[in-house]
């Protein structure tokens, strides 16, 4: 099913904005691409030989939650600061971008969720460490969401956000008064503001026919902080710091995880499962889901965070 903020395009809607961004080309063979529930994403080639990406962002009729502004643009800058500054991480390049969708080049390969591959995910591991290297020039997001100069206060906003969202769309949520503002000091103990993917899913890590990594994609999701917030997603609905030989954690070759660190990443899953419950009315669902499906959650209650 087609979520109400993934636009319904044709193969001519796919040439005009191939126009706009390129200039004059001709298509070859052109598909939508599955797997998502935000963006319409569709894949060309080109006549002179290019392999090229489509992502359409929502139409302006769509309701969004309040993190998800200019998301487009967003992901053109994910992808620039990464290939300048982590040049060895593969991402797409960026062709043309304006507000409603974005050109990148094709990335080969197939996505994790058809396939494991445990030396992809080292090689994941690995070239997210790369990309944590990178310094933002506050902590959160870019443009009208949530930043600062401290990672507590900008991720209590982020958490704050999402609660509003969950309110406006009538999406019930466990109770969570005062389970961010109680842990202030351990947030506090994130000085440096690293580049964050956040988005790392199965379906946003793609392998190639050799079952290395070829590429990280999906990156309009980014934001600036604790490097920990990108340990989540690897691993969904497990505690990543319990499993010491996961392939991600073997190529990221994290510090070990102290008690703050393990504090922080069961603030930072309550983070993700919130999410992932608000987003399901619209994306057109029930609360609950998105892209990532949900079978043996952790409950948000279970997190094993410390009593206030």
């Amino acid at each position: 099913m087609r979520s109400p903020t993934q636009p319904a395009l044709s193969r001519a809607d796919i040439e005009s904005v191939l126009a706009d961004g390129l200039g004059p080309v001709s298509i070859v063979n052109a598909a939508e691409l599955s797997g998502g529930s935000f963006a319409t994403v569709w894949r060309a080639d080109l006549a002179d030989g290019r392999e090229v990406v489509v992502k359409a962002g929502p139409p302006s009729t769509a309701r969004l939650l309040a993190y998800e502004k200019r998301l487009i643009p967003a992901e053109a800058e994910y992808f620039r600061v990464v290939r300048d500054r982590a040049p060895g991480v593969p991402v797409p390049s960026v062709l043309a971008v304006c507000d409603d969708w974005i050109i990148t080049t094709l990335l080969p390969g197939r996505p994790l969720t058809e396939e494991d591959a445990p030396r992809a995910r080292i090689e994941l591991g690995a070239a997210v460490a790369a990309v944590h290297e990178i310094s933002g020039p506050h902590f959160g997001y870019t443009g009208e969401r949530p930043s600062g100069q401290d990672w507590p206060t900008v991720f209590a906003a982020a958490v704050t956000s999402l609660r509003a969202d969950a309110a406006e769309w009538n999406v019930p949520l466990p109770p969570l008064e005062g389970a961010v503002e109680r842990h202030h000091d351990v947030l506090a103990e994130v000085i440096r503001p690293a580049l964050l993917h956040f988005d790392l899913w199965d379906g946003n890590v793609l392998v190639s026919p050799s079952g290395g990594l070829a590429g990280l994609v999906d990156g309009e999701r980014y934001l600036y902080g604790d490097p920990l917030l990108d340990l989540v997603s690897p691993a969904l609905f497990r505690r990543i710091e319990d499993e010491p030989e996961h392939p991600f954690l073997r190529g990221y070759r994290p510090d070990p995880f102290d008690a703050g660190a393990r504090t922080r990443l069961s603030l930072y899953r309550l983070h993700r499962y919130l999410l992932m419950i608000t987003e399901g009315p619209s994306r057109g669902g029930g609360g609950g889901g998105g892209e990532q499906k949900r079978p043996g959650k952790t409950p948000p209650e279970k997190e094993g965070l410390p009593p206030p």
